[in-house]
């Protein structure tokens, strides 16, 4: 059975449009066409569409995705098996979400009426946490029941990083430089130095514009606290590199940035579910990594060298990123047997 793409667009609940850029990537082309020329798809399209979509649920980005889907270690039933338990975590957490609310309609039927202000402001919090962690996560995440101490630590932190961009200083100033490694610190301590919480808690400021506005943690203070953090690691990175290298660097360090949270929680997954580094999983992201770490540090094997030796020796550089030795060693493993494959050569390993 062949479709056309207003037929595939109607099943899926994509558009038409979105269907034409993912073949004008070259991310999902169609295998056949019409007499007419119209885009015909094919069942393996659509379980390629699946894998596409899924992936993107994920976190990845439409380039990820196609490096992901070249190589060999992709798998549909991982990825079946991966979209199940994000299903089941989103049940329990709305499930933790009704019994809190039964609670409360308890309460309410006694005549024990809670302050409504409290009410609201903790039923709206938690239903927000909800929404991206677990009730597993939320014992885990300091942030999810700060103590009085913790919240004015943050409360002050902010107002200071405000204060900062209201005087007109650039990210680059020592100021921002040192108020973005004291924010750093303070998310890392703050999320149990665990990247999956890092990565989740990103993803609700992005997509909550109640939680910048109860926080004062908006886009633009954001960007300045991510901004320097960048500017103070590529000023690290300088003794180690000659002029151009340090141009290329200082321009790149933070284009891709966001995807290292996300790809590290993934590190992190992987080891958990006891994936070997020689797994196709593991080698799925030693190719992401690889690729994240030429974005910044470019292609000629020299330059890479002398990143990698920066990073060995400023302890600076690896602060924050929430990467113990153990998934140091896990992701180093990985590319070394990605190494051993064809088209990669061994010193690319980082």
């Amino acid at each position: 059975m062949l479709l056309k793409i207003g037929d595939l667009a109607k099943r899926t609940g994509l558009t038409v449009r979105t269907l034409h850029h993912y073949d004008s990537i070259e991310l999902l082309t169609p295998s056949a066409r019409s007499d007419a020329g119209y885009r015909l798809y094919n069942q393996a399209d659509i379980v390629r569409l699946h894998q596409i979509l899924a992936l993107r649920q994920f976190g990845l980005s439409l380039a990820d995705i196609g490096t992901t889907l070249t190589s060999d270690a992709i798998l549909l039933a991982a990825i079946v098996s991966r979209q199940i338990a994000t299903l089941t975590e989103q049940i329990a957490g709305a499930t933790a979400l009704r019994d809190r609310l039964q609670h409360l309609e308890g309460q309410l039927a006694r005549g024990q009426e809670p302050d409504l202000a409290d009410w609201l402001i903790t039923l709206e919090h938690m239903t927000m946490l909800d929404k991206y962690f677990t009730p597993a996560e939320l014992k885990q995440l300091p942030l999810a029941n700060p103590t009085p101490a913790m919240t004015e630590a943050w409360q002050t932190l902010v107002a200071n990083v405000q204060a900062l961009i209201d005087s007109g200083a650039s990210p680059a100033d020592p100021q921002s430089l040192a108020l973005a490694r004291h924010w750093m610190q303070a998310i890392a301590r703050d999320t149990g130095n665990n990247p999956t919480l890092f990565a989740k808690l990103n993803a609700m400021h992005e997509q909550e514009p109640g939680v910048q506005a109860a926080t004062g943690i908006t886009p633009a203070l954001m960007q300045f606290v991510i901004d320097a953090a960048h500017e103070g690691k590529a000023l690290l990175y300088r003794p180690y590199l000659d002029d151009g290298e340090f141009a290329f660097l200082r321009a790149n360090i933070g284009k891709r940035a966001s995807e290292w949270p996300p790809l590290i929680a993934q590190v992190r997954e992987a080891m958990d579910a006891g994936h070997a580094p020689d797994s196709m999983e593991a080698q799925a992201l030693a190719r992401r990594w690889f690729d994240l770490f030429r974005s910044f540090a470019g292609d000629n094997p020299a330059t890479q060298a002398k990143v990698r030796q920066a990073l060995m020796e400023e302890p600076q550089l690896t602060e924050g990123g929430m990467m113990n030795d153990a998934m140091r060693e896990f992701i180093r493993a990985a590319m070394q047997v990605l190494s051993m494959g064809p088209g990669f050569r061994r010193d690319d390993v980082s």
